[in-house]
């Protein structure tokens, strides 16, 4: 195997699960475990000022042998893997030479991966993957993207012929649920910029993303014997149908693509006498961003008239915004990673990130960040898998935007 293969196969066997329900920072201790693990292979390939936080970031630096002054660059990827499904016990699997077809995850339980439901397989034919046994999920994001910017550190420190400037590493916590730059600490970083190894498929090179909030709405009713009910029920589930119908139908994430925005409901709570709707809202476009964030208000206000303000309460709030009014006025670190793609032969897929990352809060933290490919596809489900070439060119496009970066 390779180094980047080696790297990747240790770092999935921790249970990074992050949890939003613990209130601390790792919310789960096996993030701490892994970022231990960091530490000490830091140390021992040599970077320099390598640290470990009470809350789970991870840092380290590896000086310039050049004399000339170049910027300082960053490469971010996170610990964590998502609560969406379990990442216990995480059993990889290898499929060398892959034919193009179906591939048989777990005999046993009959879990098969169609290329019918997951068409971007064809694209590897004759590569090796590397599979979940169907069981859980795998964790390239983001287990990939430390591996390659390990990998990468440590062929600079074992290659001191290879000029560079300064380079700086982070690897952060909780970023699944929403918390990976809470803690992180720009100053002490230090880098002009930075990128997260963070991205999907092979080529992905993004600095856009969405405008983000989250909404709960709680519905209150009143419960009196059904036989008797007449004009003194209220049933709250009949608000949220109300509220439900008012909102546009095919403005959902399975019927959204590219630029376009949604209303996604996570989670319902129902009862006659109480109901919660919790959504989280989604554009790239700040104003009609805005418009969807208002079109909740106005709907509660409408429903608040008919039913009373106490029995519709809107509770809503701001996740992250797009980080390219931020990225825009730097945009040459955006030029210097498609450079850097194709000059190892990757083809450049600038996209708009259909989520956010760490990237899109640290760049309105100071240090703009936008995003690239780690390899993996389906991320947080057990159909999770990842290429070892796109590792590989990952680690490539890592060296090359170093040495690019050391010429200016």
């Amino acid at each position: 195997m390779t180094a980047v293969v080696d790297k990747f196969i240790k770092y999935v066997k921790y249970n990074t699960e992050s949890d939003t329900q613990t209130g601390l920072t790792p919310s789960t201790v096996g993030q701490m475990d892994l970022a231990n693990e960091l530490v000490k292979e830091l140390s021992e390939m040599g970077m320099s000022n390598v640290t470990l936080d009470e809350n789970g970031y991870v840092m380290a630096e590896l000086p310039s042998n050049i004399e000339k002054e170049v910027p300082v660059v960053g490469f971010i990827s996170h610990m964590d893997t998502s609560p969406d499904f379990t990442g216990k016990n995480v059993k990889p699997q290898f499929v060398e030479n892959y034919d193009g077809g179906d591939i048989v995850l777990n005999k046993e339980q009959n879990i098969i991966m169609k290329v019918a439901d997951f068409p971007d397989l064809k694209m590897y034919k004759g590569q090796t993957l590397i599979t979940t046994n169907g069981t859980t999920l795998l964790g390239a994001d983001d287990k990939a993207g430390i591996a390659e910017i390990m990998t990468a550190v440590e062929f600079l420190i074992n290659h001191p012929e290879i000029k560079h400037g300064p380079v700086h590493i982070g690897f952060t916590p909780d970023e699944e649920i929403g918390q990976g730059a809470d803690y992180f600490n720009v100053q002490k970083f230090g880098a002009d910029f930075a990128y997260t190894l963070d991205g999907g498929e092979l080529g992905e090179l993004q600095f856009e993303n969405f405008n983000a909030a989250y909404a709960e709405v709680t519905f209150k009713g009143r419960n009196v014997h059904p036989g008797m009910a007449k004009d003194k029920m209220i049933n709250s589930m009949n608000i949220v149908q109300e509220f439900r119908a008012q909102l546009p139908k095919d403005e959902v994430p399975e019927k959204t693509e590219d630029y376009e925005g949604f209303y996604h409901l996570l989670g319902i709570e129902g009862s006659v006498e109480n109901s919660k709707l919790k959504y989280i809202i989604r554009d790239f476009d700040i104003t009609a961003y805005e418009a969807r964030k208002h079109k909740f208000e106005t709907i509660c206000k409408e429903l608040q008239l008919q039913y009373g303000e106490e029995n519709v309460i809107l509770e809503m709030k701001d996740q992250y915004f797009n980080m390219r009014e931020k990225i825009e006025p730097v945009k040459f670190i955006v030029d210097i990673a498609e450079q850097a793609m194709r000059d190892v032969g990757v083809t450049p897929l600038v996209v708009p990130i259909r989520g956010g990352t760490d990237g899109s809060r640290l760049s309105y933290m100071g240090l703009p960040c936008p995003n690239i490919f780690a390899g993996g596809h389906n991320f947080h489900g057990r159909f999770e898998y990842v290429p070892v070439d796109s590792m590989q060119k990952a680690v490539d496009v890592i060296l090359k935007v170093i040495e690019l970066i050391s010429k200016r």
